[in-house]
């Protein structure tokens, strides 16, 4: 949040082309002690009708600056470091002004996610633990205190926490795909696919290598991987004994990991754009394109996240709580602990199907390869129609490049509407054509659908919200700073992976770092090599590759596991699970992976070793402890 402080200047007309202006500061919401605030000025005619022609003031009051140069009526960020809170004062043309800011100290900016993710975890009440993380925040933001951070959290957080066009379409999605679900569980087809299914997996094994391999096969985007993957394996896996901590386990750990890898997905093209913009800035020729190829065999995390999956599904072994929860469910049939609360509810009477109606696998397949089919043709034409609109030259490029440069401009959260809808709208046809439901109890199990995503909707609302305070408090840059002197050349990939999975896990978002980071690593990773003459060319690169690499890795790490995360909230939801059950189960698996990849991937990488040696050598590990540590779920 940008609070607009505006300073209204009268300044002498024959120094300002004779008209009375006003200049406006942008002030973030807070300052970090000891850290560069960015501020910056606008200037503008009192009576608004004018546009401002370029100009210079003179200013006092700003360390270092003695005039402001404004182009177009705005000015380049200016950053200023503060100690302390307080009223500062600047002149403008010799005319005294003053604003406020606020000055916290940077470990405080680290207590809001971090006290939400503790009562999460301990109290087992997220939307509480939520808002209590929310409230500190909205407090340290206005001057400590606590009446006004009430306050200010309802109305300029969690009431605009939706506001943003982007999450807006993902909870609309989210709701209408939730109705689809409803619409063609209560007219069958939800169980005509779980016995069509159940002819091929019919054990634990094979239902969740099915599901993982679902996870895998829809690569192109983690939010309807998450959302049609638990939706549609739920009743399969609960005939097959499978928990549902293990169920949102194998969606959640097949979205992130595998989207942001995959060589066409809805990451890549944001992916790129950091890439490439970094490289412009550097001068570096290199392709953008052809060089996250080459990053992926140092993505070690995904990669992985996802062996670890495959591993626990085919080998039917587990650790940690997980392995208790399985034994739970494989002993008794609780497919849910005892005082389990899911975040979503898809099986109640409302929208399951009366034992009048037979159960069609096609009325559940068909709308589901409808949301499919329009994501994939949505993400092709909206990207095309990108492509074009923008002038981009694709005649030089490879198919694959071609295919991801289109798909990495699309549209993804109108395309991700629009096939909610279109499923919804199919799903509904088909019931009351075939005159399984009438219209009227198709709607209602459709809004039914919906409403079973209501606690978890408003759990992803506030996710966002503590989102928004983390930035506002700066949180990212607090660690950034923390960490800055650690950096060496070899040590760069560990740390930015380190970094990366701190920010991201305390934030709940893996875009977010990645936009964070990339731009600070990759210049360190290509600029620090260079100035040592022991490190030769073959190591700069493999330090560039694996730096670039790590960051993607440490943010997926945290979309994966932290209990803010918008996919692991989805997971969760889509699968029918307790939240913290499912952040709780899911945990262990995650740092397995985790420090795998930092103490056998990135950590030696930087000083030389093969990166295809430690990816065998991880993926090694991680057999060698589902053989000796993991127990058989079967006891």
């Amino acid at each position: 949040m940008i609070r607009k402080f505006h300073l209204f200047v009268l300044l002498a007309a024959s120094t300002l082309y004779a008209s009375e202006l006003k200049v406006s500061a942008d002030i973030p919401a807070v300052s970090i002690t000891g850290i560069d605030t960015e501020i910056s000025f606008r200037l503008s005619y009192a009576d608004g009708m004018n546009a401002v022609a370029d100009t210079t003031i003179q200013v006092t009051g700003l360390p270092g600056l003695d005039s402001v140069r404004f182009t177009g009526g705005s000015s380049e960020p200016i950053k200023i470091s503060y100690q302390e809170s307080g009223n500062h004062r600047i002149q403008f043309s010799g005319i005294p002004q003053f604003f406020h800011i606020r000055v916290i100290p940077g470990w405080l900016s680290l207590m809001p996610p971090l006290i939400a993710i503790l009562l999460a975890l301990l109290a087992r009440q997220v939307l509480v633990a939520l808002f209590v993380g929310i409230w500190l925040g909205t407090t340290f933001i206005y001057d400590y205190n606590p009446f006004y951070g009430l306050l200010f959290s309802l109305t300029e957080y969690i009431g605009k926490a939706a506001a943003d066009p982007d999450r807006l379409s993902i909870l609309i999605f989210s709701l209408v795909l939730g109705g689809m679900v409803g619409v063609i569980s209560k007219m069958g087809g939800t169980q005509g696919i779980v016995e069509k299914l159940a002819r091929f997996a019919s054990t634990s094994k094979r239902g969740q290598f099915v599901t993982w391999l679902m996870g895998v096969f829809i690569f192109f985007d983690d939010y309807a991987n998450t959302l049609i993957v638990g939706n549609t394996m739920r009743p399969l896996t609960d005939r097959l004994r499978i928990s549902r901590e293990k169920l949102s386990y194998l969606v959640d750990s097949t979205a992130a990991p595998v989207a942001n890898i995959a060589i066409i997905s809805t990451w890549i093209g944001f992916e790129l754009s950091l890439i490439a913009a970094s490289f412009s800035f550097l001068g570096i020729t290199a392709n953008p394109y052809i060089t996250f190829i080459k990053t992926i065999p140092y993505n070690f995390y995904p990669i992985f996240a996802l062996s670890i999956g495959l591993i626990s599904a085919l080998w039917q072994r587990d650790f940690g709580p997980m392995l208790a929860a399985e034994r739970r469910t494989r002993q008794t049939g609780k497919v849910l602990a005892d005082n389990a609360t899911p975040i979503s509810s898809l099986d109640t009477r409302e929208i399951t199907a009366d034992d009048s109606i037979p159960h069609n696998w096609y009325n559940g397949f068909i709308p589901i390869m409808v949301v499919i089919a329009t994501t994939m043709l949505g993400l092709w034409f909206t990207g095309l129609a990108a492509v074009n609109q923008d002038g981009i030259e694709t005649s030089a490029m490879g198919f694959l490049q071609y295919v991801s440069t289109v798909v990495g401009k699309s549209d993804s959260y109108s395309v991700l509407m629009w096939a909610a809808f279109f499923g919804s709208f199919t799903a509904i046809i088909m019931a009351v054509s075939q005159k399984l439901l009438s219209l009227e109890h198709a709607l209602q199990a459709w809004v039914g659908g919906i409403k079973a995503m209501i606690i978890a909707a408003l759990i992803l609302t506030m996710a966002w919200s503590i989102g928004n305070i983390c930035v506002d408090l700066k949180t990212a840059d607090f660690v950034i700073d923390a960490t800055r002197e650690f950096l060496s050349p070899h040590m760069v990939p560990f740390l930015s992976f380190l970094i990366a999975a701190i920010i991201s896990f305390a934030t709940g978002t893996s875009w977010g770092v990645m936009a964070i980071l990339i731009p600070i690593v990759i210049p360190v990773a290509h600029l620090l090599p260079q100035s040592d003459p022991t490190i030769g060319a073959a190591l700069q690169e493999t330090i560039l590759l694996s730096t670039i690499a790590s960051v993607l890795a440490g943010a997926t790490f945290g979309d994966h596991c932290s209990p803010i995360s918008d996919t692991t909230i989805m997971s969760s939801m889509a699968s029918g699970a307790d939240h913290i059950d499912h952040v709780r189960t899911q945990l262990p698996y995650a740092l397995l992976g985790g420090l795998g990849s930092m103490g056998i991937g990135y950590l030696p990488v930087g000083y030389g070793f093969s990166n295809w040696m430690a990816l065998i050598s991880g993926l090694a590990v991680i057999i060698l402890f589902y053989r000796f540590v993991a127990k058989p779920v079967a006891g």
